[in-house]
């Protein structure tokens, strides 16, 4: 006997603008309204995507914020290229713009809440996605025999920069203060290098 099934035609095939239109939702909802109103609803109305293909996708809207703003940092990516100084001012360069995006300045103070609130365990990095740290310890793999001392924790000095990257995105104080980028850099370098090698060596 035939199989009925054999003719049927597949599915209908998944829709592949859902995802960037609800997403590019909500990064405008979070610079134009902020954290508490880019609601599932907000983003439905403004993506013209249902609610109940959008909940198909993300379990919460704290997932969808966090896949708008913080994608894995997947596009950010500073290959290592032996030059410590160059190196380190392209990584913080890049990070800082990444946490410094008006839809990212809006969102992180309310996932930190809502994170700490759950009781979520684990580093801020871990918490937003952000893949920054293999980037710098590549960095550091790559700098010149002698130019890192061994006796220093580069996990102690990634904190450190991440530290003031958020603060430089979300400080009103320190924001208002615009520091050159190029003194985080040297003090990324101090704590970095052995006494008495030349800064940026």
């Amino acid at each position: 006997m035939t199989d009925e099934r054999a003719g049927r035609s597949p599915g209908r095939p998944r829709d592949t603008s859902i995802d960037p239109r609800v997403l590019t939702a909500a990064r405008q909802l979070l610079t134009e309204y902020g954290f508490e109103d880019t609601t599932v609803q907000a983003i439905a109305e403004r993506s013209g995507v249902h609610a109940s293909a959008i909940y198909r996708r993300w379990p919460s809207r704290l997932e969808i914020i966090e896949q708008a703003v913080f994608p894995g940092f997947e596009s950010v990516v500073v290959q290592p290229t032996g030059d410590l100084r160059r190196d380190l001012r392209r990584f913080i360069r890049a990070y800082l713009a990444a946490f410094g995006a008006p839809a990212a300045r809006a969102a992180m103070p309310g996932l930190l809440a809502s994170y700490q609130s759950a009781g979520r365990a684990g580093a801020p990095e871990k918490w937003l996605a952000v893949s920054a740290r293999p980037q710098f310890l590549d960095i550091l793999r790559a700098a010149p025999a002698g130019s890192v001392d061994h006796k220093v924790h580069p996990d102690d000095v990634f904190d450190v920069i991440l530290g003031a990257l958020l603060a430089r995105a979300l400080v009103p104080t320190v924001v208002e203060r615009n520091r050159p980028i190029e003194r985080l850099v040297e003090l990324t370098l101090r704590m970095l290098q052995p006494a008495g090698v030349p800064a940026g060596r």
